[in-house]
């Protein structure tokens, strides 16, 4: 065992042990090659069942990162390219000014359709045509490009969409067999989990104090004018198998380990695959977007599908870039030091992600 190895898993079990986490996992690789895979705590705790490596987690919008990733493995095989327009594969979108948008705005949350209904109800949300209907036929609230605001759920249809059209096959068929099976972690890595899958899934609980924080926010909070907050993710949400059975882009079930190894094959080679060529690598980790984001009142740094420069909303090298899910788990890659981690965990908290900040300062602290 190394010595990182051994440290993550200290302060991974120090969190469950204090009550701050129930269950965790952690996976970094470093350079193409996997040096921590960590697992503490409970997957259920009315049960008992433990965290093993191959537990699902409900990864909410850290999942982003994967749906960008289905897009970039398409873009460098021809399929279709970041300024195509979304109408010339889905020519019913280019309706009411969104004619002009381009996969480029989509994957930089500038394409101007952050919003969904505010009477959008679970069932709607789970029909894959009928959200892409209402998405298509939803007027902008800027014209493509003008402005950015974080996409939280259109995002991944939109994308989804364009994946589709252009593919002929579901985004979660082409996310197994242009990622997962290439990488050997198509069980690990999904939009909408399977039936035979359902049983390693982690059942997850609120933080009370994280909930509260959030429940505080102002009810004229932007993000909040997105769509209905009883949609937002919380506990339930994650432990709803309609939901989580749904193929929702702009979210998932995964592990760490998985996140992590699609990360450090973005990076380079792992186990002899390699998800895009360097020059990609270069441009869909550099800043395309900055200023005030409309949705989250915060810096709008976005890459082409990730943040860029910042871990949730701390700033770090502008070499770094991925996503933080709402609950707290994450995954974030550096192409300066080569490093890759993912952290999951099911005790729900909005608000922070401290699991992940200490496992990536010392994976950062040991290895770059």
């Amino acid at each position: 065992m190394s010595d990182l190895q051994e440290r993550v898993q200290a302060v991974i079990d120090s969190l469950v042990e204090s009550g701050a986490e129930y269950g965790v996992q952690a996976a970094v690789y470093h350079r193409g090659e996997l040096v921590v895979d960590a697992v503490a705590g409970v997957a259920d705790v009315s049960t008992g069942r433990p965290v093993a490596s191959d537990t699902l987690f409900y990864a909410a919008s850290a999942v982003k990162g994967v749906a960008s990733t289905v897009v970039h493995v398409l873009v460098e095989e021809g399929v279709f390219g970041y300024d195509t327009l979304v109408t010339e594969l889905w020519p019913e979108f280019g309706v009411h000014g969104k004619e002009g948008a381009t996969v480029r705005h989509v994957l930089t949350h500038s394409a101007g359709v952050p919003a969904l209904p505010m009477d959008l109800t679970l069932e709607q949300l789970c029909d894959w045509d009928g959200m892409c209907a209402l998405i298509a036929d939803s007027t902008p609230w800027w014209m493509p490009g003008e402005r950015v605001g974080y996409h939280a759920v259109t995002f991944g249809f939109i994308l989804g969409e364009v994946v589709r059209r252009a593919t002929g096959k579901p985004i979660s068929q082409v996310l197994a067999e242009g990622i997962g099976e290439r990488l050997e972690v198509a069980d690990e890595l999904f939009f909408g989990v399977p039936a035979e899958a359902l049983g390693r899934v982690a059942r997850f609980e609120d933080d009370p104090a994280g909930a509260a924080m959030f429940a505080s926010l102002p009810a004229d909070f932007p993000l909040f004018k997105s769509g209905p907050r009883e949609l937002f993710p919380n506990a339930a949400y994650a432990n709803n198998v309609e939901l989580t059975s749904s193929d929702i882009p702009s979210g998932g079930v995964v592990t760490a380990r998985a996140m992590a190894r699609m990360y450090a094959a973005l990076l380079g080679e792992v186990d002899g695959v390699r998800l895009v060529s360097s020059s990609r690598l270069r441009e869909l980790a550099s800043l395309s977007t900055s200023g005030t984001d409309e949705l989250t009142g915060g810096p709008a740094q976005y890459g082409l599908g990730y943040t860029i420069g910042q871990l949730g909303m701390r700033p770090v090298a502008p070499s770094v870039f991925g996503m933080v899910g709402i609950g707290g788990g994450a995954a974030y890659a550096d192409t300066a030091t080569g490093l890759a981690v993912a952290v999951t965990k099911n005790r729900f908290n909005p608000v922070e992600m401290n699991a992940f900040d200490q496992v990536w300062d010392l994976a950062t602290e040991s290895l770059s």
